[in-house]
């Protein structure tokens, strides 16, 4: 594989549409708005749709969810254990680490070891930076969060009697329409300590315009959630000729005249400035 050479920018229209887009248990499981009204999707949040989708795509992945954990281990410590235990040196063990696992040489990941698990005898860790660094996610619009409430009729517990237990009461909560943008960059200094590729740049992307396949659930019904359009920027050099902020800013989505209340990307108004030197492709999301 051969490592990246040139510094990447990319972002990604998203729309929610009568979905929670990322719940804050510390809400209530609301959807995450800011103090002003925006809605948010937490950087941790999309990652995680990230990982999940190399996963399918049959990468292999260290921060597995439980329910798809795929390779025996119940833990990530029982992972780095039964995986990187010959590895002696802390250079080693990170070279090896990038080596097995793409989410570690794309993202990153701390491996903390308690003193027993080290062979120094000591509490020490091993840091990897990883190249691709993605923002938490802005609505465009301020968003609109519809709650309902819901019963649960079916016994979760046996009762006195046989007897039936008493309905059990809940809220489920939504936004009626948000369109988010998901910004992101790629490191090339950071790519080539990794090892992360060109190859895995182009596995990032399609995780990115596939992100809300087999993502399914309660909260977010099929079709709610919809990648709208992928922007991938390729600098011509590893720093790139242009910020990142430079970059994302030139993609400029602004609600249309006379619209308060969004229903579809349509009533947007998406304007893409022309950098000099530096192209954008263009890809549709599913």
């Amino acid at each position: 594989m051969s490592t990246l050479q040139n510094k990447i920018d990319f972002v990604a229209l998203v729309t929610a549409e009568r979905a929670n887009p990322n719940g804050d248990p510390l809400n209530g499981n609301r959807p995450r708005v800011t103090s002003e009204g925006y809605g948010m999707i937490s950087d941790v949040c999309i990652k995680r749709k990230i990982r999940n989708r190399l996963q399918d795509m049959g990468e292999r992945i260290f921060v597995q969810s439980g329910e798809r954990a795929d390779d025996g281990y119940g833990s990530l410590s029982d992972r780095a254990r039964g995986e990187l235990s010959g590895c002696g040196s802390n250079e080693e063990y990170a070279e090896a680490a990038c080596g097995k696992w793409i989410d570690v040489r794309t993202f990153g990941q701390v491996f903390a070891f308690k003193a027993k698990d080290n062979k120094k005898g000591s509490g020490d860790s091993v840091p990897v930076r990883g190249p691709v660094t993605i923002h938490q996610a802005m609505s465009v619009n301020s968003i609109d969060v519809d709650s309902i409430q819901i019963t649960k009729s079916v016994n979760s517990e046996s009762t006195e009697g046989g007897k039936k237990s008493s309905d059990t009461m809940g809220s489920k909560h939504m936004v009626n329409f948000g369109l988010y943008k998901i910004k992101g960059s790629i490191n090339v200094q950071l790519a080539e300590k990794t090892g992360f590729s060109e190859e895995d740049a182009e596995k990032i992307k399609e995780c990115l315009r596939t992100l809300f396949v087999n993502d399914c659930s309660s909260a977010r019904p099929d079709g709610s959630m919809t990648v709208e359009k992928l922007y991938w920027w390729t600098h011509s050099s590893k720093i790139g000729q242009y910020s990142s902020k430079r970059v994302h800013d030139s993609l400029r989505v602004e609600l249309n005249d006379g619209v308060t209340y969004p229903h579809s990307i349509d009533d947007f108004t998406i304007t893409l400035e022309e950098l000099d030197g530096l192209s954008v492709e263009v890809v549709d999301g599913i």
